[in-house]
C-alpha cells in the first residue's frame, strides 16, 4: 500500500513536469491514472498466466526432489 501511495505521488509530480507534452489530459487526471493502472494490472496477469499454468502441471514431490 505504501508503494502505491508513493508511486501515485511521484506520477503526479512527474506529470506536472511534463505538462507541455500532455495534450488533452490534465496532469492529475484520475481517469487516466486508473486506466493506466488497469492496463498494467492486465498485462501483469497475462504475463504470469503461462508460467503459473505450467507450474500447476508439475508434481510437487518431483519438484521438491530435484532441488
Amino acid at each position: 500500500m505504501t508503494g502505491v501511495v508513493i508511486g501515485i505521488a511521484i506520477a503526479i509530480w512527474t506529470s506536472t513536469l511534463m505538462r507541455d507534452m500532455l495534450h488533452g489530459v490534465r496532469p492529475g487526471d484520475p481517469l487516466t491514472f486508473a486506466a493506466v493502472g488497469l492496463v498494467l494490472a492486465v498485462v501483469a496477469i497475462l504475463a504470469s498466466l503461462v508460467p503459473a499454468l505450467r507450474a500447476t502441471r508439475v508434481d510437487p514431490v518431483v519438484a521438491l526432489k530435484t532441488e
